[in-house]
């Protein structure tokens, strides 16, 4: 579903970052379908007693857009001068379609500024929501993040990931080290190099607890499987067997990783301690056994040709159990962090698109419609994933919601980007 004309200057807005703030983004958003279908909520600009150049209600509008569950008013569609603070004439906002506003105001103290914001339900007029707190400058685009958060737990019920983090690797040939392993916030600001390469960066993947990301690097000229703290930046060779050391994947409780070696023959599912260096063999066949993935009861899903074509397969303790047929192949599976689906990339007809499994009807839904799609990512609220994907001729990032009625891309400013890792929830 294309965007209607009346959000273009909107939404141009929304992805403005804060002028005075150091932070900046290499992924720009750009919505491609399913603004006008979730929640109708109204965000007006916050109230100020002096000139602020942080705009929280962009930051704000931005989340809930791609949050998918809501379709944020237009400006021009506002009433005029409604909005004073947190005083709001309900009056003048309801007779619509309009379920929810939030007005706020943001007053300087000191060095710091005090923020104040109202969430109303406009049908019934009541303010559900109503909190006031004294922020620095340095943090207001994180507070307006935390506000989207208290925002969508309170109207969708379920944890807002609007803190999270995104990993990736970006791409840039013309650079003397053109591979590097990026960790941004989860829309693309304040992005930071972890690590620069002139060799191959694949695979990121984030610790349960967010302090580390593990990744395949082929800095010494062969694959070797790291794990680096983010914030330390320390980092650790964990393996490097001759022939493939790839897919690395956390376990849920954080000791042990899942990983793919081929040091013994074919491509195989092991998994390794991180205290003690056991290894344990997981499969144990002719075919390419790839791509694991933690669900969090501990089974593991994985991809293999055994039966001729790649598909997805459970094991948890015994025989892997296939798990996907329809289409002409099903890899790159991302287990939800509930359990409950699975997302995947479905090969059908010639095109790669990103596809969700639920576990217990065993339905398959094709969420997008471009060609070469590949290593989906969950929000860790379930309610996203996060994909690399093929735009306007180079890689670059796109997100669809679980349901498959929001969709966006996230294209670089330079180079490419690709193997996107969603963090869990952080502090």
């Amino acid at each position: 579903m294309k965007i209607k004309l009346v959000f273009s200057q909107f939404l141009i807005a929304c992805v403005a970052i804060f002028a005075s703030a150091q932070a900046w983004a290499v992924l720009h958003l750009e919505v491609t379908g399913g603004i006008d279908s979730g929640i109708l909520i109204a965000v007006p600009e916050f109230s100020a007693e002096n000139t602020v150049s942080q705009k929280l209600s962009d930051v704000i509008n931005s989340d809930l857009i791609r949050s998918g569950s809501f379709s944020p008013m237009s400006k021009d569609k506002m009433p005029v001068s409604q909005v004073s603070g947190t005083d709001v004439n309900i009056q003048d906002w309801q007779g619509n379609d309009l379920q929810n506003l939030v007005s706020g105001s943001i007053a300087k103290d000191g060095s710091n500024y005090v923020i104040s914001f109202n969430l109303y339900d406009v049908p019934s007029g009541s303010v559900i929501l109503s909190k006031k707190a004294k922020v620095s400058a340095s943090n207001l685009r994180k507070y307006a993040h935390m506000i989207s958060n208290m925002i969508y737990e309170k109207i969708v019920g379920l944890k807002g990931a609007f803190l999270t983090k995104i990993a990736y690797v970006s791409v840039d040939y013309k650079d003397a080290y053109p591979f590097r392993l990026v960790i941004a916030d989860y829309d693309g600001y304040n992005e930071h190099i972890i690590l620069r390469s002139k060799e191959p960066v694949m695979s990121p993947t984030w610790s349960p607890d967010g302090s580390s990301v593990a990744y395949v690097s082929f800095e010494k000229r062969k694959p070797g499987i790291w794990i680096q703290n983010i914030q330390g930046k320390t980092r650790q060779l964990i393996t490097s067997f001759p022939g493939i050391n790839g897919s690395p994947k956390w376990s849920p409780k954080g000791d042990r990783l899942a990983l793919v070696f081929s040091k013994d023959g074919n491509p195989e599912i092991y998994t390794i301690g991180l205290g003690s260096k056991s290894m344990t063999r997981l499969t144990n066949n002719r075919a390419i056994d790839t791509e694991p993935s933690w669900a969090p009861d501990g089974s593991i899903y994985f991809n293999s040709d055994r039966g001729g074509k790649p598909q997805i397969y459970r094991m948890a303790g015994g025989d892997a159990q296939r798990v996907t047929w329809e289409g002409d192949a099903n890899m790159n599976p991302c287990v939800s962090p509930d359990g409950k689906y699975i997302a995947l990339i479905t090969q059908s007809n010639g095109s790669y698109r990103v596809a969700r499994l639920d576990l217990d009807t065993k339905n398959l839904m094709v969420l997008s419609n471009s060609q070469f799609d590949e290593s989906p990512s969950i929000a860790p609220n379930g309610s996203m994933i996060i994909y690399s994907t093929i735009i306007r001729g180079r890689k670059g990032l796109a997100l669809v919601s679980a349901d498959g009625r929001f969709h966006a891309n996230l294209p670089s400013v330079s180079g490419e980007v690709r193997a996107p890792a969603w963090s869990p929830f952080l502090n």
